[in-house]
C-alpha cells in the first residue's frame, strides 16, 4: 500500500504516566549530574603528575567516552520528560544513532585495549615500558575509534536504507537500532540477523579477548607468593572486570533480540542502565577500589 516517508518522529519515552514524569526528571537530573562530575573528576587526577600511567590514560578516554554517552542520550530525555512535544528530527534521529554507536562500539574496543595493558603489567612487568609506550596507548586509542567509526557508520546507513513509514512514534526514550526496525514496512529478518553479527562483533569479540587476557593474568597472579601483592594486583583488575560485566550483560539482552516485543520494557530499563547509570558507576568503581586514584581525587576535591 501507499506509505508516507517519515519526516520526523516521535520519542515515547521512559514512562507513560504523566504523574511520574517529574520524578522521573529530577532523579535522571540528579544521577547525569553524578555522571558529569564524576567523570570529569577522573579526567582531573588521571592528568596529575603521580597518575601518568597507561591504565590512567585509558581511564582518563574512558570517562571522556562516558559523559560523551550521557550528553548524546539524556539532555534530550529531560526535555522530552517535561515537554509535550517529545518530536526530534529525521536528520537528529539519524545523528543520536550514529553517536550512541560510535561511543559504544569504541567503549567496547578500548575495553579490551585496558584488559591488554593489565595482560601486560601484570605477565611482562619488565617489558611493561617499552611495550606500553605513549606511542602504543594513543595508537590503541586510535584504532578503537576508527573500529568504533566504521561499525557506526556501517549500521547507522543500513538502518536508515530500510523504508521507514508509520507510525513515527518511536517507542523508546532516544533513537536507537532496535526500536526504528519496529517502524520498517519491510522484512527485516535480514538486518536482524547482521545486528546479531555485528553485537557478536563489537561485543563477544572484545569480550573473548578480555576474557583471555584474565585467563592468563589469574594464571600470573596465583603464582606471586606475596599475599599482599596477590590482591593488590587481582584488585587493580577487578575494577574493569566489573565494568566489562556490566557493559557485556546490559549490551548482550539489549541487542540480540531486537524486535522482541514483549520484552520492549525490559530494554528501556537496560537502555537506560547503559547510556546513564554505568557511565556514573565507572568512576566510584575505579576510585573506590584504587588507592592511588582516592588519593589523588582527595588533593584534587
Amino acid at each position: 500500500g501507499n506509505h508516507t516517508l517519515l519526516t520526523e518522529f516521535v520519542l515515547s519515552g521512559l514512562s507513560s504516566h504523566p504523574e511520574l514524569q517529574h520524578l522521573l526528571f529530577f532523579t535522571i537530573c540528579l544521577v547525569y549530574s553524578m555522571t558529569l562530575i564524576g567523570n570529569l573528576l577522573i579526567c582531573m587526577a588521571t592528568v596529575h603528575p603521580a597518575l601518568h600511567m597507561p591504565m590512567y590514560f585509558f581511564l582518563r578516554v574512558l570517562s571522556l567516552l562516558d559523559i560523551s554517552t550521557a550528553t548524546v542520550v539524556v539532555p534530550k530525555m529531560l526535555v522530552n520528560l517535561l515537554s509535550e512535544d517529545r518530536s526530534i528530527s529525521y536528520l537528529g534521529c539519524v545523528t543520536q544513532l550514529y553517536c550512541v554507536v560510535f561511543l559504544a562500539a569504541t567503549e567496547w574496543y578500548l575495553l579490551a585495549a585496558m584488559a591488554y595493558d593489565r595482560y601486560v603489567a601484570v605477565c611482562s612487568p619488565l617489558r611493561y615500558s617499552a611495550i606500553m609506550s605513549t606511542r602504543a596507548c594513543l595508537s590503541l586509542v586510535l584504532l578503537s575509534c576508527c573500529s568504533g567509526q566504521v561499525v557506526s557508520v556501517v549500521q547507522t546507513t543500513w538502518v536508515f536504507t530500510l523504508s521507514l513509514c508509520g507510525p513515527r512514534r518511536i517507542n523508546y526514550f532516544f533513537c536507537d537500532i532496535p526500536p526504528l526496525l519496529r517502524l520498517s514496512c519491510m522484512d527485516t529478518s535480514l538486518y536482524e540477523r547482521q545486528l546479531i553479527s555485528a553485537t557478536v562483533l563489537v561485543i563477544f569479540t572484545p569480550f573473548c579477548l578480555i576474557l583471555l587476557s584474565y585467563i592468563c593474568i589469574i594464571s600470573s597472579i596465583l603464582k606471586i607468593s606475596s599475599a599482599e601483592s596477590r590482591h593488590k594486583t587481582f584488585s587493580t583488575c577487578s575494577s574493569h572486570l566489573t565494568v566489562v560485566t556490566l557493559y557485556c550483560a546490559s549490551g548482550t539482552l539489549i541487542y540480540l533480540q531486537p524486535k522482541s516485543s514483549n520484552s520492549q520494557d525490559a530494554k528501556k530499563i537496560l537502555a537506560l542502565i547503559y547510556t546513564t547509570v554505568i557511565p556514573t558507576l565507572n568512576p566510584l568503581i575505579y576510585s573506590l577500589r584504587n588507592k592511588e586514584v582516592k588519593e589523588v581525587l582527595i588533593r584534587v576535591m
